[in-house]
């Protein structure tokens, strides 16, 4: 899984290279609104979380992709994929992305979402897949929804915030994504 094409989007494992934009991208005020972490407060921080992101992908074979359009594959506009995340005490396999905010409004959330579900369920035959989303993100939960997913519980993740919402697709016989 470290390489997919989609129809416009070059989904790639991440090297140490895209380091600069990883953090030029989580570092963004506009990139992390409803991220209630804010944005990367430094390099440093970056090059920790990055670090992670490259270790998951050495464990388990797959993780965060670098996303670029394939028209111009050596510009990385985001990153998105799978990577096992802690919800509360339970670990589950989470589907997320952070866009560069110049590349919003395209679709390629929805691309990389609807890809990155089908790969999940075809490829490492996961019985679900999950995400989590600040109630107020309409933008993401309308890619969500776009590509099956559905809301399954909501989670008090952010002490004094309203909980975030729990989406879930499920695999089905057929490896597609079936309602929880």
């Amino acid at each position: 899984m470290a390489l997919m094409r989609t129809a416009r989007l070059l989904l790639r494992a991440p090297v140490e290279a895209d380091l600069e934009r990883f953090y030029a991208i989580h570092a963004n005020p506009r990139a992390n609104l409803f991220n209630p972490a804010g944005p990367m407060a430094s390099r440093d921080v970056a090059q920790e979380a990055f670090a992670t992101w490259l270790l998951h992908w050495e464990r388990h074979g797959y993780g965060q992709w670098a996303v670029a359009t394939l028209d111009a594959p050596d510009c990385v506009i985001g990153f998105g994929g799978l990577a096992r995340r802690m919800y509360g005490s339970v670990e589950r396999v989470n589907l997320g992305y952070r866009f560069d905010p110049a590349c919003w409004g395209a679709g390629y959330a929805s691309e990389l979402a609807a890809a990155t579900l089908a790969a999940g369920f075809a490829l490492l035959h996961l019985p679900a897949i999950f995400a989590l989303v600040r109630p107020a993100h309409g933008a993401s939960i309308r890619v969500l929804e776009k590509t099956g997913m559905q809301l399954l519980e909501t989670l008090d993740d952010v002490p004094a915030q309203a909980p975030s919402l729990v989406y879930v697709a499920r695999r089905s016989r057929g490896s597609a994504a079936t309602r929880p």
